[in-house]
C-alpha cells in the first residue's frame, strides 16, 4: 500500500469517527422553567418603570395590556364607591372534588358571581395558557383542584379590552404565595392572564400586589374616560401577625378579607379617580404596621 492510499484511508476513518461524534454529543438542556420564573420575579421588582411601561402600552394594538401586568397602589380622590368585602376569617374551606378550593367568605364572590362559575373560570383560565403559551420556555400552572379562588368580580371593558366580563384570582392552595393568576373571562371565553409569584410581605407585614392594577384601574388610554360605575379590586400578601388590613379608594374605605396569606378588597366606583388606592396594616393590638403611603415602592397615583 502506498503512502497515499494509507493517508486516505487515514482521513476517512477520521471523517467517520467525527461523524459518529456529532450525533452523540450534544449541549445540556437550559433550564428554561427556572430561567423563566427568575425572569418574572425580576419583572415584578422592577416598581419604578411601571409608569413607563404603561405608556408604551398605549401605543400597542387593542388588547395587548389585557395580558400584562400592571402596577400600581397609593391614596385616594372624593367619590362615592360601595364597600363590599368583609374582613371576617372562616374555617378553612373544602375543595370541589375536581376543582379549585372556595375563597375564605363569601364576600370575595361579588357581582353574583357563583363560585361554580369561578371554578369553571379557573379551568378555562389554565386551558387558556396551554394554548397560548406553548414551547419548551412554558410553565405548567397544574390543574385547577390545586388552586384557591380568593376573588371573582365583573370587569369592566375598556378601549384597550373591550366588553364587559369577569375577573377571577387564583393562588395556590398548598403554596398560596408561589403562585396567583389573575384572569378575564369575556365572552365566555378566557381572554386574558396575568400569572406570576408573589411577593413576600416583608418586615412590615404587608405587601400589595405588584401586577393588581388592572383590578383597580382602565386602561391608560382612557384616561379621563373611564366607563362607569367601575367595579374595582385589591389584593395582596399579608403576614398571620396582620389582623386588619383596609383600603380606601375614592373616598370610602372598605376592609379587607383575609385568606391564607392575602388580603382581598373592593369596591365601587362612580367617579373616575387620579389617586391609587391606599392599603393599611395592622396588629392584633390595633397598631399600624403598614400604610401604603410610606411604602417607597407603591406606585400612588394612577398613569
Amino acid at each position: 500500500m502506498t503512502d497515499g492510499q494509507q493517508e486516505r484511508d487515514f482521513e476517512e476513518q477520521v471523517r467517520e469517527l467525527l461523524a459518529r461524534d456529532a450525533y452523540t454529543i450534544r449541549p445540556s438542556p437550559a433550564p428554561y422553567p427556572q430561567i423563566r420564573r427568575r425572569g418574572v420575579v425580576e419583572r415584578r421588582r422592577r416598581v419604578a418603570v411601571a409608569g413607563a411601561v404603561l405608556v408604551t402600552l398605549a401605543a400597542l394594538p387593542v388588547g395587548a395590556y389585557a395580558v400584562a401586568g400592571g402596577g400600581g397602589g397609593g391614596a385616594s380622590t372624593a367619590t362615592s364607591p360601595t364597600p363590599s368585602v368583609s374582613a371576617s376569617r372562616s374555617p378553612a374551606p373544602s375543595a370541589t372534588p375536581s376543582g379549585p378550593v372556595r375563597p375564605a367568605t363569601d364576600g370575595q364572590l361579588l357581582d353574583g358571581i357563583t363560585f361554580e362559575q369561578a371554578a369553571q373560570a379557573v379551568e378555562q383560565c389554565i386551558a387558556y395558557d396551554e394554548r397560548h403559551t406553548p414551547g419548551p420556555g412554558h410553565m405548567d400552572l397544574g390543574p385547577a383542584d390545586s388552586y384557591r379562588v380568593i376573588l371573582a368580580m365583573r370587569s369592566t371593558g375598556d378601549s384597550n379590552a373591550p366588553g364587559d366580563g369577569m375577573y377571577v384570582v387564583a393562588v395556590k392552595k398548598d403554596d398560596p404565595q408561589g403562585m396567583r393568576m389573575i384572569c378575564n373571562i369575556r365572552e365566555g371565553e378566557a381572554q386574558g392572564l396575568n400569572i406570576g409569584g408573589a411577593d413576600a410581605p416583608g418586615a412590615a407585614g404587608v405587601m400589595p400586589d405588584i401586577n393588581g392594577g388592572k383590578l383597580y384601574q382602565q386602561s391608560f388610554l382612557d384616561k379621563g374616560n373611564w366607563a362607569l360605575p367601575f367595579r374595582w379590586g385589591v389584593i395582596g400578601t399579608v403576614d398571620p401577625s396582620v389582623t386588619k388590613v383596609t383600603v380606601s379608594y375614592g373616598g370610602a374605605t372598605s376592609e379587607a378579607a383575609l385568606d391564607h396569606g392575602w388580603f382581598v378588597a373592593s369596591g365601587v366606583l362612580d367617579e373616575q379617580v387620579t389617586v391609587a388606592p391606599r392599603v393599611k396594616g395592622y396588629d392584633a393590638d390595633g397598631t399600624l404596621v403598614y400604610d401604603s403611603d410610606r411604602d417607597p415602592s407603591y406606585e400612588k397615583t394612577l398613569p
